[in-house]
C-alpha cells in the first residue's frame, strides 16, 4: 500500500479557495454575473466551494455550470449542464481540482471558445506542473513539484477536506 502525505489539510483547503474568491472577485469587480464551470466531479465540487465563498464576499451572481470531459478520450465532445446561449458573452472561470498534463483543462478551454465570451479565466486547487499542453491556471490554490510516478489526490468532503500525494 503506498504512503499517503497530506500535503493541505481541510482548513488550509478552505483557506486556499477563499483566497482564490476574493482573487476570482477582483478580477470581475465590474461584473455583476459570472459563471464557474467545473470539470466534472471534483471540479465541479471545487466550484461549488467558490461559489459559496464569493456569494459570502460579493454581490456577484453566480451561475454554476457542470462540465463533463471524458478524461480517457478527451476528443469525444464535451457536454456542459448548460447551454451555450447561457453563456455567450459571460465571464467564465473554468475549474478543476489538480492540473497534470493540461489535458483535461485545454480540452474543456477549447469547448468554450467556441462561442464569444466576454472574459476566460481557469482556477484549480493544486497545479503539478507537469504540463503537456500550454495551458496554465489563472487562479491557483498551491504549485507542487511531483514526480511522475507520484499521485496527487483531492477528497471533498464536508469538513474533511484533504490533499493527498501518495
Amino acid at each position: 500500500m503506498p504512503t499517503s502525505n497530506i500535503i493541505l489539510n481541510n482548513e488550509q483547503i478552505k483557506h486556499k479557495i477563499k483566497r482564490i474568491a476574493y482573487q476570482i472577485y477582483e478580477s470581475n469587480v465590474n461584473e455583476t454575473y459570472i459563471i464557474l464551470a467545473g470539470i466534472s466531479k471534483s471540479g465541479f465540487t471545487f466550484a461549488k466551494r467558490l461559489k459559496a465563498e464569493l456569494e459570502e464576499i460579493s454581490d456577484l451572481k453566480i451561475e454554476l455550470c457542470e462540465v463533463k470531459v471524458n478524461k480517457k478520450n478527451p476528443l469525444d465532445e464535451v457536454k456542459t449542464s448548460i447551454p451555450a446561449s447561457a453563456y455567450q458573452n459571460k465571464s467564465i472561470v473554468l475549474t478543476d481540482d489538480v492540473l497534470n498534463s493540461g489535458a483535461t483543462l485545454i480540452y474543456g478551454v477549447k469547448h468554450f471558445l467556441e462561442v464569444p465570451l466576454k472574459q476566460f479565466r481557469t482556477a484549480v486547487l493544486v497545479d503539478r506542473s507537469h504540463k503537456k499542453y500550454p495551458v496554465k491556471a489563472d487562479f491557483k490554490g498551491i504549485s507542487l513539484s511531483t514526480s511522475l510516478n507520484e499521485t496527487v489526490q483531492v477528497s471533498f468532503a464536508k469538513g474533511k477536506d484533504k490533499v493527498e500525494l501518495l
